[in-house]
């Protein structure tokens, strides 16, 4: 099964980086409050570049750039896919805190094209 990982990212403001396993790298999305674990919770969810599968480990402190700060493991597990479009992505997740059915749904907030909804249902 693929893995998701959830970063709590202490840099320039805290977020927490929500990563799922797909094609060989980690789809990105920066998420600025902490993720849903209730119902019908919407976070903002930024799409970020890819990062590689190796950084599903990481922890620790970026000490130069962007994304400078402290890094560490907020969630971890697996998941299974639902659905998946351009727009919107369904699966279930199995980690110690975000357990369930979450979807990811694409919108255009602010005209941004990077902007999703994370939730739980």
């Amino acid at each position: 099964m693929p893995i998701f990982v959830v970063h709590e990212h202490n840099a320039k403001k805290l977020h927490w980086d929500f990563r799922l396993e797909s094609g060989g790298t980690l789809k990105s999305w920066a998420v600025p409050k902490e993720p849903p674990r209730i119902k019908a919770v919407k976070r903002l969810a930024i799409q970020v570049e890819d990062h590689p599968l190796s950084y599903a480990n990481f922890e620790g402190i970026i000490e130069e750039g962007y994304g400078k700060g402290t890094v560490k493991i907020w969630d971890k597990g697996n998941y299974s896919l639902v659905e998946k479009s351009p727009t919107k992505i369904i699966f279930n997740l199995q980690g110690k805190r975000l357990k369930g059915k979450y979807a990811l749904i694409k919108t255009n907030f602010e005209g941004k094209e990077n902007t999703w909804l994370f939730m739980k249902f």
